[in-house]
Protein backbone atom coordinates (compact mmCIF):
# COMPACT_ATOMS: atom_id res chain seq x y z
CA UNK A 1 0.00 0.00 0.00
CA UNK A 2 2.87 2.17 0.32
CA UNK A 3 3.85 1.80 -2.93
CA UNK A 4 0.84 3.02 -4.31
CA UNK A 5 0.56 6.11 -2.18
CA UNK A 6 3.99 6.91 -3.38
CA UNK A 7 2.79 6.40 -6.56
CA UNK A 8 0.08 8.82 -6.55
CA UNK A 9 2.12 11.33 -4.83
CA UNK A 10 4.80 10.95 -7.74
CA UNK A 11 2.20 11.72 -10.59
CA UNK A 12 1.06 15.17 -8.65
CA UNK A 13 4.42 16.16 -7.37
CA UNK A 14 6.25 16.13 -10.70
CA UNK A 15 3.03 17.75 -12.55
CA UNK A 16 1.57 14.94 -14.20
CA UNK A 17 -1.79 16.02 -13.03
CA UNK A 18 -4.18 18.53 -13.43
CA UNK A 19 -4.79 19.15 -10.06
CA UNK A 20 -6.31 16.83 -6.93
CA UNK A 21 -9.81 16.90 -7.70
CA UNK A 22 -9.71 16.26 -11.46
CA UNK A 23 -6.97 13.39 -10.34
CA UNK A 24 -9.37 12.14 -8.13
CA UNK A 25 -12.02 11.68 -10.61
CA UNK A 26 -9.78 10.18 -13.59
CA UNK A 27 -8.88 7.40 -10.48
CA UNK A 28 -12.41 6.58 -9.69
CA UNK A 29 -13.67 6.01 -12.88
CA UNK A 30 -11.75 2.98 -13.77
CA UNK A 31 -12.20 1.69 -10.22
CA UNK A 32 -13.82 -1.69 -9.62
CA UNK A 33 -17.71 -1.40 -9.81
CA UNK A 34 -17.32 2.25 -11.98
CA UNK A 35 -18.72 2.35 -15.59
CA UNK A 36 -18.28 3.83 -17.99
CA UNK A 37 -21.45 3.93 -20.01
CA UNK A 38 -20.40 4.94 -23.76
CA UNK A 39 -23.06 4.12 -25.62
CA UNK A 40 -25.61 3.66 -22.65
CA UNK A 41 -28.13 5.62 -24.92
CA UNK A 42 -31.67 4.27 -24.33
CA UNK A 43 -33.23 5.88 -28.10
CA UNK A 44 -31.72 8.29 -30.81
CA UNK A 45 -30.68 11.57 -29.61
CA UNK A 46 -30.95 14.58 -30.74
CA UNK A 47 -28.12 16.10 -29.01
CA UNK A 48 -24.13 14.90 -28.01
CA UNK A 49 -23.79 17.75 -25.66
CA UNK A 50 -24.76 20.19 -23.08
CA UNK A 51 -23.76 24.17 -22.04
CA UNK A 52 -25.75 24.60 -18.24
CA UNK A 53 -25.68 28.44 -17.93
CA UNK A 54 -26.83 28.70 -14.25
CA UNK A 55 -27.14 32.53 -12.84
CA UNK A 56 -26.51 32.25 -8.98
CA UNK A 57 -29.01 34.41 -7.00
CA UNK A 58 -32.33 34.18 -8.59
CA UNK A 59 -33.32 36.42 -12.15
CA UNK A 60 -36.06 38.39 -11.66
CA UNK A 61 -38.47 36.64 -14.17
CA UNK A 62 -41.03 39.77 -14.79
CA UNK A 63 -37.32 41.60 -15.52
CA UNK A 64 -35.78 38.92 -18.01
CA UNK A 65 -38.80 37.07 -20.12
CA UNK A 66 -41.88 37.50 -18.24
CA UNK A 67 -43.61 41.01 -18.41
CA UNK A 68 -46.25 41.96 -16.25
CA UNK A 69 -47.76 45.15 -17.10
CA UNK A 70 -50.24 45.10 -14.40
CA UNK A 71 -47.17 45.62 -11.95
CA UNK A 72 -46.87 49.75 -13.11
CA UNK A 73 -50.97 49.85 -13.00
CA UNK A 74 -51.01 48.56 -9.41
CA UNK A 75 -47.71 49.98 -8.13
CA UNK A 76 -47.63 51.13 -4.43
CA UNK A 77 -51.21 48.77 -3.80
CA UNK A 78 -50.66 46.06 -1.68
CA UNK A 79 -51.78 42.58 -3.44
CA UNK A 80 -55.04 42.51 -1.57
CA UNK A 81 -55.88 45.58 -3.14
CA UNK A 82 -55.85 44.36 -6.49
CA UNK A 83 -58.37 42.15 -8.51
CA UNK A 84 -55.38 39.86 -8.32
CA UNK A 85 -56.05 39.26 -4.21
CA UNK A 86 -57.11 35.42 -4.71
CA UNK A 87 -53.23 34.63 -6.26
CA UNK A 88 -52.60 34.21 -2.88
CA UNK A 89 -54.89 31.26 -2.28
CA UNK A 90 -52.47 28.76 -4.01
CA UNK A 91 -54.02 25.60 -5.20
CA UNK A 92 -50.54 23.90 -5.57
CA UNK A 93 -49.62 24.55 -1.77
CA UNK A 94 -50.18 20.61 -0.88
CA UNK A 95 -47.46 19.79 -3.20
CA UNK A 96 -45.30 22.48 -1.61
CA UNK A 97 -43.23 23.13 1.36
CA UNK A 98 -42.48 26.38 3.55
CA UNK A 99 -44.75 28.10 1.57
CA UNK A 100 -47.06 29.49 3.87
CA UNK A 101 -45.07 31.80 5.41
CA UNK A 102 -43.62 32.95 2.51
CA UNK A 103 -47.51 33.87 1.30
CA UNK A 104 -47.87 35.77 5.26
CA UNK A 105 -45.04 38.08 4.06
CA UNK A 106 -45.35 38.73 0.42
CA UNK A 107 -49.54 39.81 1.42
CA UNK A 108 -48.29 42.59 3.51
CA UNK A 109 -45.99 43.47 0.88
CA UNK A 110 -46.93 46.64 -2.19
CA UNK A 111 -46.44 45.75 -6.11
CA UNK A 112 -43.43 46.77 -6.91
CA UNK A 113 -43.33 48.09 -10.79
CA UNK A 114 -41.62 46.70 -13.20
CA UNK A 115 -37.93 48.21 -13.47
CA UNK A 116 -37.29 47.88 -17.30
CA UNK A 117 -38.87 47.67 -20.35
CA UNK A 118 -40.00 44.63 -22.80
CA UNK A 119 -39.77 44.25 -26.82
CA UNK A 120 -41.06 41.44 -28.60
CA UNK A 121 -38.14 40.38 -30.43
CA UNK A 122 -37.78 38.22 -33.51
CA UNK A 123 -40.16 36.76 -36.04
CA UNK A 124 -41.42 34.78 -33.09
CA UNK A 125 -42.48 37.77 -30.77
CA UNK A 126 -41.04 36.61 -27.79
CA UNK A 127 -40.66 39.07 -25.31
CA UNK A 128 -37.51 39.87 -24.03
CA UNK A 129 -36.21 42.99 -21.87
CA UNK A 130 -34.20 45.72 -22.49
CA UNK A 131 -31.54 44.21 -20.28
CA UNK A 132 -31.02 41.54 -22.69
CA UNK A 133 -30.13 43.34 -26.23
CA UNK A 134 -27.95 41.18 -27.42
CA UNK A 135 -29.93 37.91 -26.58
CA UNK A 136 -33.05 39.56 -28.20
CA UNK A 137 -31.31 38.87 -31.34
CA UNK A 138 -31.28 35.18 -30.69
CA UNK A 139 -35.13 35.16 -29.90
CA UNK A 140 -36.29 33.09 -32.67
CA UNK A 141 -33.30 30.01 -31.48
CA UNK A 142 -35.08 30.21 -27.59
CA UNK A 143 -37.82 28.42 -26.09
CA UNK A 144 -38.88 30.12 -23.04
CA UNK A 145 -40.54 28.28 -20.32
CA UNK A 146 -42.36 30.75 -18.03
CA UNK A 147 -44.09 28.18 -15.98
CA UNK A 148 -40.83 26.43 -13.59
CA UNK A 149 -41.83 25.90 -9.71
CA UNK A 150 -39.32 24.72 -7.10
CA UNK A 151 -39.89 24.00 -3.22
CA UNK A 152 -36.93 25.95 -1.29
CA UNK A 153 -37.96 29.28 -0.71
CA UNK A 154 -33.88 30.49 0.31
CA UNK A 155 -31.30 30.22 -1.70
CA UNK A 156 -30.99 26.07 -1.34
CA UNK A 157 -32.93 26.41 -4.38
CA UNK A 158 -29.71 26.40 -6.40
CA UNK A 159 -28.68 22.84 -4.87
CA UNK A 160 -32.16 21.76 -6.09
CA UNK A 161 -32.47 22.85 -9.41
CA UNK A 162 -29.09 20.72 -10.09
CA UNK A 163 -30.58 17.54 -7.95
CA UNK A 164 -34.19 17.77 -7.72
CA UNK A 165 -34.36 17.07 -4.22
CA UNK A 166 -34.69 19.87 -1.31
CA UNK A 167 -31.38 20.10 0.54
CA UNK A 168 -33.40 18.94 3.75
CA UNK A 169 -33.34 15.71 1.73
CA UNK A 170 -29.18 15.51 1.92
CA UNK A 171 -27.11 15.05 -1.42
CA UNK A 172 -28.03 13.51 -4.51
CA UNK A 173 -26.40 13.31 -8.12
CA UNK A 174 -26.91 16.36 -9.75
CA UNK A 175 -27.96 16.40 -13.82
CA UNK A 176 -24.55 16.79 -15.09
CA UNK A 177 -23.51 13.65 -13.04
CA UNK A 178 -26.67 11.42 -14.53
CA UNK A 179 -25.17 12.30 -18.06
CA UNK A 180 -21.74 11.44 -17.21
CA UNK A 181 -22.90 8.77 -16.04
CA UNK A 182 -25.30 7.51 -18.35
CA UNK A 183 -23.22 8.53 -21.68
CA UNK A 184 -19.63 8.64 -20.84
CA UNK A 185 -17.17 10.60 -23.12
CA UNK A 186 -16.91 11.10 -26.75
CA UNK A 187 -13.07 12.17 -26.36
CA UNK A 188 -10.49 9.89 -24.39
CA UNK A 189 -8.34 13.03 -23.81
CA UNK A 190 -10.88 15.29 -21.85
CA UNK A 191 -13.25 14.84 -18.86
CA UNK A 192 -17.07 14.47 -19.88
CA UNK A 193 -18.57 16.76 -17.19
CA UNK A 194 -16.57 19.82 -16.67
CA UNK A 195 -17.12 23.14 -14.23
CA UNK A 196 -16.37 26.72 -15.48
CA UNK A 197 -17.04 29.71 -13.05
CA UNK A 198 -17.28 30.15 -9.20
CA UNK A 199 -19.72 27.25 -7.83
CA UNK A 200 -22.60 28.44 -5.24
CA UNK A 201 -21.46 29.41 -1.96
CA UNK A 202 -21.31 26.37 1.13
CA UNK A 203 -24.74 28.23 2.31
CA UNK A 204 -26.80 27.11 -0.65
CA UNK A 205 -24.87 23.93 -2.16
CA UNK A 206 -21.52 24.37 -2.79
CA UNK A 207 -19.68 21.91 -4.85
CA UNK A 208 -22.80 19.89 -4.18
CA UNK A 209 -24.37 21.61 -7.50
CA UNK A 210 -21.90 19.52 -9.38
CA UNK A 211 -21.18 16.11 -8.05
CA UNK A 212 -22.40 13.06 -8.18
CA UNK A 213 -22.38 11.41 -4.64
CA UNK A 214 -24.05 7.74 -4.88
CA UNK A 215 -22.99 7.45 -8.07
CA UNK A 216 -19.58 7.98 -7.26
CA UNK A 217 -16.58 10.73 -7.53
CA UNK A 218 -15.71 9.48 -11.24
CA UNK A 219 -19.11 11.24 -12.05
CA UNK A 220 -18.29 14.61 -10.31
CA UNK A 221 -17.66 17.89 -12.39
CA UNK A 222 -14.32 18.45 -13.01
CA UNK A 223 -13.65 22.17 -12.51
CA UNK A 224 -11.17 24.07 -14.38
CA UNK A 225 -9.35 27.47 -13.35
CA UNK A 226 -9.11 29.95 -16.39
CA UNK A 227 -6.22 32.11 -14.68
CA UNK A 228 -6.82 35.81 -15.10
CA UNK A 229 -5.31 37.33 -18.18
CA UNK A 230 -4.29 33.81 -18.95
CA UNK A 231 -5.64 31.04 -21.51
CA UNK A 232 -3.96 28.74 -19.51
CA UNK A 233 -5.95 26.87 -16.32
CA UNK A 234 -4.28 25.64 -13.14
CA UNK A 235 -3.31 22.31 -14.86
CA UNK A 236 -0.07 23.33 -16.41
CA UNK A 237 3.03 21.11 -15.09
CA UNK A 238 5.14 22.34 -12.27
CA UNK A 239 7.36 25.76 -13.37
CA UNK A 240 10.46 24.75 -14.78
CA UNK A 241 9.41 21.63 -16.06
CA UNK A 242 9.89 20.31 -19.75
CA UNK A 243 7.84 18.28 -21.97
CA UNK A 244 10.40 15.90 -22.32
CA UNK A 245 11.63 15.30 -19.05
CA UNK A 246 8.39 14.83 -18.05
CA UNK A 247 7.61 12.12 -20.55
CA UNK A 248 10.76 10.42 -19.17
CA UNK A 249 9.07 10.87 -15.23
CA UNK A 250 5.90 9.44 -16.79
CA UNK A 251 8.12 6.45 -18.95
CA UNK A 252 9.89 5.46 -14.94
CA UNK A 253 6.35 5.94 -13.33
CA UNK A 254 4.99 3.17 -16.03
CA UNK A 255 8.08 1.08 -15.19
CA UNK A 256 7.07 1.41 -12.10
CA UNK A 257 3.26 0.06 -12.29
CA UNK A 258 4.53 -2.46 -14.43
CA UNK A 259 6.72 -4.17 -11.68
CA UNK A 260 3.36 -4.45 -9.60
CA UNK A 261 1.24 -5.29 -12.59
CA UNK A 262 4.05 -8.40 -12.76
CA UNK A 263 3.35 -9.54 -9.04
CA UNK A 264 -0.57 -8.65 -9.58
CA UNK A 265 -1.45 -9.80 -13.05
CA UNK A 266 -4.99 -10.06 -11.85
CA UNK A 267 -5.40 -6.86 -10.51
CA UNK A 268 -8.10 -5.02 -12.28
CA UNK A 269 -7.71 -1.64 -9.82
CA UNK A 270 -3.89 -1.31 -10.50
CA UNK A 271 -4.46 -1.73 -14.56
CA UNK A 272 -7.50 0.98 -13.79
CA UNK A 273 -5.11 3.22 -11.88
CA UNK A 274 -2.27 3.03 -14.32
CA UNK A 275 -5.16 4.10 -16.74
CA UNK A 276 -6.02 7.17 -15.95
CA UNK A 277 -2.19 7.78 -14.81
CA UNK A 278 -1.78 7.66 -18.28
CA UNK A 279 -5.67 9.35 -18.87
CA UNK A 280 -4.09 12.42 -16.79
CA UNK A 281 -1.01 12.75 -18.75
CA UNK A 282 -3.25 12.82 -22.29
CA UNK A 283 -5.16 15.70 -20.46
CA UNK A 284 -2.23 18.25 -20.05
CA UNK A 285 -1.56 18.39 -23.75
CA UNK A 286 -5.69 18.56 -24.48
CA UNK A 287 -7.03 21.02 -22.09
CA UNK A 288 -4.58 23.68 -23.06
CA UNK A 289 -5.20 23.57 -26.23
CA UNK A 290 -8.62 23.47 -25.98
CA UNK A 291 -8.45 26.58 -23.45
CA UNK A 292 -6.05 28.89 -26.17
CA UNK A 293 -8.72 31.23 -27.00
CA UNK A 294 -5.67 32.90 -28.60
CA UNK A 295 -6.35 30.64 -31.53
CA UNK A 296 -9.48 32.31 -32.09
CA UNK A 297 -9.81 34.94 -34.32
CA UNK A 298 -9.79 38.55 -32.55
CA UNK A 299 -13.46 38.84 -34.52
CA UNK A 300 -14.62 35.66 -32.62
CA UNK A 301 -12.98 36.99 -29.05
CA UNK A 302 -14.56 40.65 -29.26
CA UNK A 303 -18.45 38.84 -30.36
CA UNK A 304 -17.77 37.30 -27.23
CA UNK A 305 -16.66 40.60 -25.24
CA UNK A 306 -13.23 39.82 -24.82
CA UNK A 307 -12.39 43.03 -25.69
CA UNK A 308 -14.50 45.24 -22.58
CA UNK A 309 -13.73 45.09 -18.88
CA UNK A 310 -17.82 44.04 -18.24
CA UNK A 311 -17.94 41.00 -20.35
CA UNK A 312 -14.51 39.68 -20.58
CA UNK A 313 -14.50 37.17 -17.81
CA UNK A 314 -17.74 35.61 -18.60
CA UNK A 315 -16.87 35.66 -22.62
CA UNK A 316 -13.48 33.83 -21.75
CA UNK A 317 -15.89 30.95 -19.74
CA UNK A 318 -18.30 30.77 -22.56
CA UNK A 319 -15.77 30.58 -25.51
CA UNK A 320 -14.16 27.78 -23.63
CA UNK A 321 -17.51 26.29 -23.33
CA UNK A 322 -17.88 26.29 -26.99
CA UNK A 323 -14.18 25.21 -27.88
CA UNK A 324 -14.78 21.99 -25.27
CA UNK A 325 -18.15 20.60 -26.65
CA UNK A 326 -16.33 21.10 -29.90
CA UNK A 327 -13.99 18.13 -28.29
CA UNK A 328 -16.82 16.26 -27.30
CA UNK A 329 -17.11 17.29 -23.61
CA UNK A 330 -20.84 15.85 -22.73
CA UNK A 331 -21.80 18.20 -20.53
CA UNK A 332 -20.11 21.89 -19.45
CA UNK A 333 -21.84 23.92 -16.26
CA UNK A 334 -21.00 27.49 -16.34
CA UNK A 335 -21.70 29.50 -13.33
CA UNK A 336 -22.25 33.56 -12.99
CA UNK A 337 -22.79 35.49 -10.28
CA UNK A 338 -21.29 33.65 -7.13
CA UNK A 339 -19.75 35.52 -4.69
CA UNK A 340 -19.52 33.64 -1.25
CA UNK A 341 -23.17 34.36 -0.69
CA UNK A 342 -26.61 34.18 -1.95
CA UNK A 343 -25.40 35.26 -5.10
CA UNK A 344 -25.02 38.64 -6.98
CA UNK A 345 -28.50 37.72 -9.07
CA UNK A 346 -30.40 38.27 -5.51
CA UNK A 347 -31.73 41.83 -5.27
CA UNK A 348 -33.59 42.29 -2.16
CA UNK A 349 -33.02 46.06 -2.94
CA UNK A 350 -31.58 48.06 -5.62
CA UNK A 351 -33.13 45.64 -8.14
CA UNK A 352 -32.40 48.48 -11.18
CA UNK A 353 -28.70 48.76 -10.65
CA UNK A 354 -28.13 45.11 -9.30
CA UNK A 355 -29.68 43.35 -12.81
CA UNK A 356 -28.53 46.15 -15.09
CA UNK A 357 -25.23 45.43 -14.18
CA UNK A 358 -25.13 41.51 -13.72
CA UNK A 359 -27.35 41.61 -17.02
CA UNK A 360 -24.61 43.66 -19.05
CA UNK A 361 -22.17 41.07 -18.16
CA UNK A 362 -23.53 37.96 -19.45
CA UNK A 363 -25.77 39.04 -21.99
CA UNK A 364 -23.29 39.64 -24.86
CA UNK A 365 -21.51 36.38 -24.16
CA UNK A 366 -24.46 34.19 -24.27
CA UNK A 367 -25.80 35.53 -27.40
CA UNK A 368 -22.04 35.10 -29.12
CA UNK A 369 -22.60 31.50 -27.71
CA UNK A 370 -25.72 30.76 -29.63
CA UNK A 371 -24.20 32.53 -32.93
CA UNK A 372 -21.08 31.09 -33.08
CA UNK A 373 -22.69 27.61 -32.24
CA UNK A 374 -25.12 28.07 -34.76
CA UNK A 375 -22.52 29.54 -37.45
CA UNK A 376 -20.38 26.65 -36.81
CA UNK A 377 -23.54 23.87 -37.42
CA UNK A 378 -23.06 23.13 -33.77
CA UNK A 379 -26.30 24.09 -32.31
CA UNK A 380 -28.13 21.67 -33.47
CA UNK A 381 -26.37 19.17 -31.59
CA UNK A 382 -25.59 21.36 -28.68
CA UNK A 383 -28.35 22.20 -26.13
CA UNK A 384 -28.37 25.34 -24.32
CA UNK A 385 -29.82 25.79 -20.94
CA UNK A 386 -29.76 28.90 -19.22
CA UNK A 387 -31.24 28.71 -15.65
CA UNK A 388 -31.53 30.26 -12.26
CA UNK A 389 -33.14 29.07 -9.01
CA UNK A 390 -36.11 30.64 -8.47
CA UNK A 391 -37.51 34.25 -9.41
CA UNK A 392 -38.51 37.60 -8.00
CA UNK A 393 -41.51 38.87 -5.41
CA UNK A 394 -44.37 41.29 -7.52
CA UNK A 395 -43.90 42.71 -4.31
CA UNK A 396 -41.09 44.97 -2.88
CA UNK A 397 -38.55 44.31 -0.86
CA UNK A 398 -36.31 47.18 0.91
CA UNK A 399 -38.52 49.96 -1.42
CA UNK A 400 -36.53 48.82 -4.28
CA UNK A 401 -36.12 45.18 -4.69
CA UNK A 402 -37.64 41.93 -4.80
CA UNK A 403 -37.98 38.73 -2.33
CA UNK A 404 -36.99 34.92 -3.37
CA UNK A 405 -39.98 33.72 -5.34
CA UNK A 406 -40.08 29.80 -5.77
CA UNK A 407 -43.87 29.96 -7.12
CA UNK A 408 -43.08 30.78 -10.68
CA UNK A 409 -40.15 31.69 -12.29
CA UNK A 410 -38.84 31.36 -16.45
CA UNK A 411 -35.92 29.32 -17.83
CA UNK A 412 -35.46 28.91 -21.66
CA UNK A 413 -32.99 26.36 -23.71
CA UNK A 414 -32.24 26.41 -27.15
CA UNK A 415 -30.65 23.79 -29.80
CA UNK A 416 -30.11 20.19 -29.47
CA UNK A 417 -33.12 19.82 -31.02
CA UNK A 418 -35.56 22.19 -29.16
CA UNK A 419 -37.79 24.31 -31.03
CA UNK A 420 -37.00 28.08 -31.20
CA UNK A 421 -39.58 30.73 -31.39
CA UNK A 422 -41.40 29.20 -28.50
CA UNK A 423 -43.15 30.84 -25.36
CA UNK A 424 -44.20 27.84 -22.97
CA UNK A 425 -46.33 27.83 -19.59
CA UNK A 426 -47.92 31.24 -17.82
CA UNK A 427 -47.83 32.67 -14.74
CA UNK A 428 -50.77 34.86 -13.38
CA UNK A 429 -50.93 38.68 -14.34
CA UNK A 430 -48.87 39.68 -11.34
CA UNK A 431 -45.87 36.96 -12.33
CA UNK A 432 -47.15 35.27 -8.93
CA UNK A 433 -48.02 31.56 -9.63
CA UNK A 434 -47.26 29.19 -12.57
CA UNK A 435 -50.50 28.30 -13.67
CA UNK A 436 -50.00 27.03 -17.05
CA UNK A 437 -48.47 23.94 -17.47
CA UNK A 438 -46.12 24.07 -14.41
CA UNK A 439 -42.85 22.66 -14.69
CA UNK A 440 -40.79 21.18 -11.42
CA UNK A 441 -37.33 21.64 -11.93
CA UNK A 442 -36.51 17.55 -13.03
CA UNK A 443 -38.92 18.97 -15.84
CA UNK A 444 -36.05 20.60 -17.27
CA UNK A 445 -33.73 17.45 -16.34
CA UNK A 446 -35.98 14.92 -17.98
CA UNK A 447 -35.94 17.33 -21.47
CA UNK A 448 -31.97 17.60 -20.98
CA UNK A 449 -31.84 13.58 -21.29
CA UNK A 450 -34.42 13.26 -23.76
CA UNK A 451 -32.58 15.06 -26.23
CA UNK A 452 -29.87 13.12 -25.59
CA UNK A 453 -31.37 10.04 -25.58
CA UNK A 454 -31.55 8.86 -22.18
CA UNK A 455 -34.48 7.25 -20.49
CA UNK A 456 -33.96 8.41 -16.39
CA UNK A 457 -35.82 5.18 -15.51
CA UNK A 458 -32.99 3.51 -17.06
CA UNK A 459 -30.31 4.41 -14.92
CA UNK A 460 -31.96 3.28 -11.74
CA UNK A 461 -28.69 2.16 -8.85
CA UNK A 462 -28.72 -1.07 -7.40
CA UNK A 463 -30.37 0.07 -4.17
CA UNK A 464 -30.90 3.03 -4.22
CA UNK A 465 -35.12 4.45 -4.78
CA UNK A 466 -35.72 7.17 -6.45
CA UNK A 467 -39.31 9.74 -6.21
CA UNK A 468 -41.71 9.59 -8.66
CA UNK A 469 -41.01 13.42 -9.51
CA UNK A 470 -36.91 12.97 -9.29
CA UNK A 471 -37.45 11.64 -12.64
CA UNK A 472 -39.46 14.64 -14.35
CA UNK A 473 -41.24 14.40 -17.25
CA UNK A 474 -39.47 15.76 -21.01
CA UNK A 475 -41.82 18.95 -21.81
CA UNK A 476 -42.52 18.20 -25.10
CA UNK A 477 -44.49 21.15 -26.21
CA UNK A 478 -41.10 22.53 -26.74
CA UNK A 479 -39.11 19.40 -28.72
CA UNK A 480 -39.32 19.81 -32.05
Amino acid sequence: MRFGFHRREFLLNTGLGFGSLALSAMLHRDAPGATLNQDAGHFAPRAKNVIWLFMIGGTSHMESFDPKPALNKYAGKSISETPYHEVLKSPFLENERDFFEDFERQRRTTIFPMQIGFKKRGQSGIDVSDWWPHLGDCADDLAVVRSMWTEDIDHGAQLQFHTGRHRNDGFFPTIGSWVSYGLGTLNGNLPEFIVLGEPPADCCGGREAHRANYLGPQYDGVPLKLEPGSATPYIVPEQGVFIEEQARQFELLQQLNGFTADRFPRDESLRARIQSYELAFRMQTAVPAAVDLNQESQTIQNLYGLDQPATKTYGRQLLTARRLVERGVRFVQVYHGSNGGAGRWDSHKSLKANHARVCREVDQPIAALLKDLKQRGLLDETLVVWATEFGRTPGSQSEDGRDHHPFGFSVWLAGGGIKGGVMHGATDELGFHAVENRHYVTDIHATVMHQLGLDPRHLEIPGRKRLERDFGKPIQEIIA
